[in-house]
């Protein structure tokens, strides 16, 4: 009985002697990233921003930041190759609203919320409703007024279907119950091309893609989709202000790793990346970008994932939305 009582004692030494290891195996990992070259993977959109505070943590961590773009499948390529990868925060996803469109549009291999942990909202950008100069239309009111007396002879572009901008025209169209018929482009230029020539009367544009054709009165800026003014173009109003009740939509770009990635490393990844944006120059180039600094927490910006999808849900659902 001795022995096999000495014995017990040894194993269960063990035991704790092994599961105070491990204990202690994880935050010393942990303590040691980045001890290699971090993938930061960009889809749809330009990867300004990945670049920007890829730069950033790079001279801060002394490991390369490399910039991969994976475009193709409006955005759910990038998002698999992250979601797939191993969760030790060597890989990221710069994500964009149009990844939390895709779940009402595609049958994805990955869930927006269960297969990313996210890093920060880095920035909100907002869209500007614009319209071709030969539009008899000076403010959102009196456009919702023409679209209403002719209905369905509105042409409005956007840089494919399904994206934000898309989306945010769909919404408006529901709120103000007008009807518009859209026009899909390959890309976000090309569009505004056509709003510029008069091709097209109606468009949302990304903020730094319009104002310079606004300024130049190629095109006419009638309200920010944000819900308050942008210091970009603070002489435009809200739409909401505008006489659009609860009309909000605002492109973002946000940091997520893979599920699962240990919290002290998504910490020293936020740690890293609001300390960037608090310097004077990422907040300069930023603006430069048409981006408002924004930084939440982690827990933030996965309630806004989680809010974002199911807001585009309702859009996609009520316009009948479809990827052509």
């Amino acid at each position: 009985m001795e022995n096999k009582a000495l014995t017990c004692r040894i194993l269960f030494l063990g035991i704790a002697l092994l599961a105070q290891a491990c204990a202690h195996a994880q935050p010393a990992t942990d303590a040691a990233y980045p001890s290699k070259p971090i993938r930061f993977i960009v889809g749809p959109g330009p990867d300004s921003l990945a670049r920007l505070f890829g730069q950033k943590l790079t001279e801060a961590w002394g490991q390369p930041v490399i910039v991969e773009q994976r475009g193709g499948g409006g955005g759910t390529i990038s998002a698999e190759a992250v979601a797939k990868a191993a969760a030790d925060g060597y890989t990221l996803l710069l994500a964009t609203g149009t990844h939390t469109i895709n779940p009402s549009l595609y049958k994805t291999s990955y869930d927006m919320v269960n297969d990313f942990a996210p890093v920060t909202l880095l920035g909100a950008t907002p869209f500007v409703l614009t319209v071709h100069p030969s539009v008899p239309a000076a403010s959102v009111g009196e456009l919702i007024r023409l679209a209403k007396a002719k209905p369905g002879t509105l042409n409005y572009g956007s840089g494919g279907s399904g994206t934000p901008p898309h989306l945010a025209t769909e919404l408006f169209k529901t709120l103000a119950g007008i009807d518009m018929v859209h026009v899909p482009y390959k890309t976000v230029a090309a569009a505004i091309t056509d709003l510029v020539s008069g091709q097209l009367q109606v468009m949302f544009t990304v903020g730094p893609a319009g104002l310079p054709q606004i300024r130049a009165g190629r095109i006419r800026g009638l309200a920010v989709s944000t819900g308050k003014r942008s210091d970009f173009a603070p002489e435009l109003p809200t739409i909401a202000e505008s006489g659009l009740a609860g009309y909000e939509v605002f492109g973002w770009n946000g940091v997520l790793a893979t599920a699962g990635t240990p919290r002290p490393i998504i910490a020293k990844l936020h740690a890293a990346i609001v300390a960037a944006m608090k310097t004077p120059e990422v907040r300069e180039r930023m603006a430069g970008f048409g981006f408002e600094p924004i930084g939440n927490t982690p827990d933030e910006f996965g309630e806004f994932v989680k809010t974002d999808i199911a807001r585009w849900a309702k859009v996609v659902k009520d316009s009948g939305a479809h990827i052509d």
